[in-house]
């Protein structure tokens, strides 16, 4: 016997309807690429998506055609995300800082078939297009430019693209689980490759992270997405927004310290969600600036693992709550949030404040275990330590493309993290096993020593890589970037992890570098550190 309710498949242009329809004058701040700032809102938003929907069918692009964002985040890209996918086609976001190699590989794989750029990124179009054969349109986001049309010939322009369709076109139906979106990752070996999300895994990703414990985002938040919209889809954020209608700022190009200070300040935004590095850039500016970042009452970090010290900083200092949270494009990505428990609430408020440290617990729809090397399950007593494996209703099952590979194991994907396991689910990243620092046969968490760095008031930021040692295999370098006016001593940091570590833990030697290489999104480059310092310690 079946039940006897409603039903309806779960696509994304129902989000988009539900804002429009409930929330239509909630203002959308956008941040210019060609500056300035326009304010536009749910309601506009959806009737623009909904013609650039009428607009890509009638230029006759079949069902499930790949259309590709190079793009900052703003209104227009926020418009493409619900009218590509609303339409039945699949919104393709792409990191612009890859190489020129990658970003062909990219877009041919992928088949894009309509490529939408920011004036900033026209430039790329400019020096790919001859090797991208199957790409038909490229659309540049903004009004007619006559300097643009002479670079590229057939440009088309989106203002205008859109004056073409239909605002009251009908977003079609079709099965949930057809493809709504796809993003390549970075993160694996060889080519990136493609993780291609469903609309029914993008609608049970947005109602699991608006739940109260994990982003819960609500229609009384001032939501400022700094992670960029061509990572992960933003967090998912555009859909989160959207299904609750909360009021977005989007910082368009200018994510520096100075410019997110000016936006907090100046539109009241409640909640902003990044990636370690820009709350670095943040905290610098709002100190120089004697701003209290006053409306700011929570932070979303992710991408990598937050350090304590700035947990402290956003806290102590602003009275900021600092969600720490964990995910992986292959996860849509949420696959845990840090939100306590109430048994948490008797603690003391020093163990309150260090349990906020780890990224958290899975919500429903996640689950996650710890395997050792033979992959046998390991206990959850936050002290074992193994490589972790999730499943879940929008993890990955197989790459875009590449579906003859065997990517799980027994059901469950390996995310390449080694971490630890509570009782209560509280899962802590120790390290990526290819950055796990392995000495003398003994672990070193480069997290940890980063972490202890990082809280140095010398530094402005810090990384940890492992490189040869003649004796003991691998030893731990602390690669340090020194605060503006400070000059530390290496001895003056190495002794700061006096009584924080194990002594043999400390590292070795400390470098000092200008700035650390970071990829577009946030993350530092500990790959190339290795290359540069591998045989630093070996004479």
């Amino acid at each position: 016997m079946l039940g006897q309710m409603m039903t309806a498949p779960l696509l994304i242009s129902s989000l988009i309807d539900h804002a429009a329809k409930y929330h239509g004058q909630t203002e959308i701040v956008s941040v210019e690429t060609a500056g300035g700032v326009t304010t536009t809102s749910w309601g506009e938003v959806a009737r623009n998506a909904r013609r650039l929907g009428s607009a890509l069918t009638r230029m006759g692009l079949a069902p499930q055609a790949r259309c590709a964002t190079i793009a900052w985040n703003n209104r227009r890209h926020l418009e493409i995300y619900f009218g590509v996918s609303g339409a039945g086609f699949v919104c393709h976001t792409i990191n612009p800082r890859l190489f020129p190699e990658q970003l062909i590989y990219i877009i041919n794989h992928a088949q894009d078939q309509v490529l939408f750029l920011d004036a900033t990124f026209l430039p790329i179009a400019v020096k790919l297009k001859e090797h991208l054969p199957e790409l038909k349109h490229v659309v540049l986001m903004g009004p007619r430019d006559e300097a643009a049309a002479a670079q590229l010939p057939g440009l088309i322009f989106y203002d205008e693209l859109l004056e073409t369709g239909d605002p009251e076109f009908d977003w079609p139906s079709f099965d949930e689980n057809t493809a709504s979106s796809l993003c390549y990752t970075s993160g694996t070996t060889g080519h990136p490759k493609g993780v291609l999300y469903s609309h029914r895994s993008t609608l049970l990703h947005t109602f699991s992270a608006n739940l109260s414990d994990t982003l819960g985002l609500t229609a009384r938040d001032v939501v400022m997405p700094v992670v960029p919209m061509f990572h992960v889809n933003a967090w998912g954020v555009p859909y989160c927004a959207a299904m609750v209608g909360a009021r977005l700022v989007m910082p368009g190009p200018g994510l520096d310290g100075d410019s997110l200070v000016n936006l907090i300040d100046t539109y009241k935004v409640t909640m902003a969600l990044g990636v370690p590095t820009i709350w670095l850039g943040l905290l610098a500016s709002a100190r120089k600036s004697g701003s209290t970042l006053e409306s700011l009452k929570r932070t979303v970090i992710g991408g990598s693992a937050c350090p304590p010290s700035m947990i402290a900083q956003f806290r102590d200092r602003y009275g900021v709550e600092t969600i720490h949270a964990w995910g992986m494009s292959e996860m849509s990505p949420l696959g845990s949030v840090n939100i306590p428990l109430a048994k948490h609430r008797d603690l003391p408020i020093e163990e309150q404040h260090r349990l906020r440290e780890n990224q958290g617990r899975p919500p429903f729809g996640v689950e996650l275990k710890i395997v050792d090397e033979d992959g046998n399950a390991l206990p959850q007593d936050g002290k074992s330590q193994g490589e972790l494996l999730v499943r879940g209703h929008w993890v990955i099952e197989s790459y875009f493309r590449k579906q003859d590979e065997e990517l799980l194991q027994d059901g469950w994907f390996a995310t390449g993290d080694v971490a630890t396991l509570d009782a209560d689910g509280f899962m802590s990243i120790k390290d990526r096993s290819k950055d796990i620092i392995k000495s003398g046969g003994e672990w070193i968490s480069s997290v940890e020593l980063e972490n202890i760095a990082v809280a140095h008031p010398k530094l402005a930021n810090a990384a940890v890589i492992g490189v040869r040692h003649p004796k003991w295999d691998e030893r731990p370098l602390l690669v340090a970037v020194v605060a503006e006016g400070e000059s530390p001593t290496e001895d003056e940091l190495l002794a700061f992890y006096e009584g924080k570590i194990a002594s043999w833990q400390v590292p070795d030697k400390v470098v000092f570098i200008e700035a650390l290489p970071l990829n577009a999104t946030g993350k530092v480059l500990k790959r190339s550190l290795r290359e540069q310092f591998i045989d630093l310690l070996m004479s």
